[in-house]
């Protein structure tokens, strides 16, 4: 059984959606970001960078307990635990890992901006909106090039890769894209979507969510307390 500490965010949906791809049993923990949960001495003790998600699988590869965090490591991990959605020939591993390493360096981390300087701010920067706005629409543009002559991001083959980056483009409106610029990568966005696994992946924990935040999580997830040292 794995137990699964998260949140509806995109992060948090890659780690669903795999989990139902590859059909394991687990159990949800919410953990609520915006009411400070991801700061309980608990969680810290399997996140200690104080994120979600974060995994405990008492069927570990020793056979012991095994706990993890940082979305992209559970996902390589659950790959290698299950031996689905990363390849075992060397060539098209390392064009997964690459298009992993895309994302958790380049994807998530500029979209991210992109919502908090376009929603999330208390004041509208016009600098920062330009700036996050545009390199989500470069970002962008690198996967619709890449998505002209393959059908997955990293090859002919679904891979880890679409499952950590699919989560992020879900709010493509918040980031001032316009599908029709992309059509490349429109067309896989509603491939990968349309899978059940996804669809069950990023129900989980969604009904929990508020669309918006008040005043208390606004400062929790962006106040001083997110920078104490714990």
């Amino acid at each position: 059984m794995i137990d699964v500490y998260s949140w509806a965010t995109p992060n948090g949906h890659k780690v669903h959606i795999m989990l139902e791809e590859c059909g394991l049993e687990y159990r949800v923990h919410g953990v609520n970001i915006g009411t400070g949960e991801q700061f309980k001495p608990e969680f810290l003790a399997i996140s200690p960078n104080n994120k979600i998600p974060a995994i405990v699988d008492s069927d570990g590869p020793d056979g012991a307990p095994i706990s993890l965090f940082e979305s992209g490591a559970i996902l390589l991990y659950l790959a290698a635990k299950t031996g689905k959605f990363l390849p075992e020939s060397t060539r098209e591993r390392y064009a997964v890992l690459e298009w992993l390493m895309f994302q958790m360096g380049g994807v998530g981390p500029m979209l991210g901006q992109a919502h908090h300087f376009r929603i999330y701010a208390p004041q509208q920067i016009e600098y920062a909106v330009n700036r996050y706005t545009n390199e989500a629409k470069r970002l962008y543009g690198v996967m619709d090039k890449r998505l002209q002559h393959n059908r997955y991001i990293a090859g002919a083959e679904y891979s880890i890769a679409d499952i950590a980056i699919f989560p992020w483009l879900r709010s493509w409106k918040n980031q001032g894209i316009d599908w029709s610029d992309y059509p490349h990568l429109k067309g896989w966005f509603d491939e990968i979507g349309a899978r059940p696994a996804v669809q069950r992946g990023v129900a989980v924990l969604a009904d929990l969510r508020k669309p918006l935040m008040d005043d208390k999580a606004r400062d929790t997830l962006f106040g001083d307390r997110q920078y104490e040292r714990r």
